[in-house]
């Protein structure tokens, strides 16, 4: 299960998609780590949306996990929800995140000048 590209080649302009966290507009978390993952993959998405872009567009995603041991459950939804090719991607483990009941956060760079 490959969840990653190796390589991507962007041409820029680039967007920054800041750090994106597993809380709901009314600062609910979801209490599983697949329910924390799919929310901070849909906040990407929507990030993306308002300038215009989608999922194709991502050339770079960062991972950071609370727990290792979650690593499975992030890799089965991004297969589920980040389409062929796949953004180069690295996994950074944390110690902790800013609201404690965080498992996950995702940054993201898309490259702009894509099609």
């Amino acid at each position: 299960m490959t969840t990653y590209s190796d390589t991507r080649i962007g041409t820029g302009p680039f967007l920054f998609v800041s750090g994106q966290t597993p809380s709901e507009a009314d600062g609910t978390v979801p209490g599983d780590v697949e329910g924390q993952v799919r929310l901070v993959l849909a906040k990407i998405r929507d990030r993306l949306a308002e300038h215009g872009r989608g999922w194709d567009s991502v050339v770079k995603l960062t991972y950071y996990l609370r727990d290792i041991a979650d690593l499975d459950v992030l890799r089965e939804v991004v297969v589920d929800v980040v389409p062929q090719p796949r953004p180069a991607a690295t996994l950074v483990a944390v110690d902790g995140f800013v609201d404690p009941a965080f498992a996950v956060e995702i940054d993201a760079v898309a490259d702009l000048g894509a099609a």
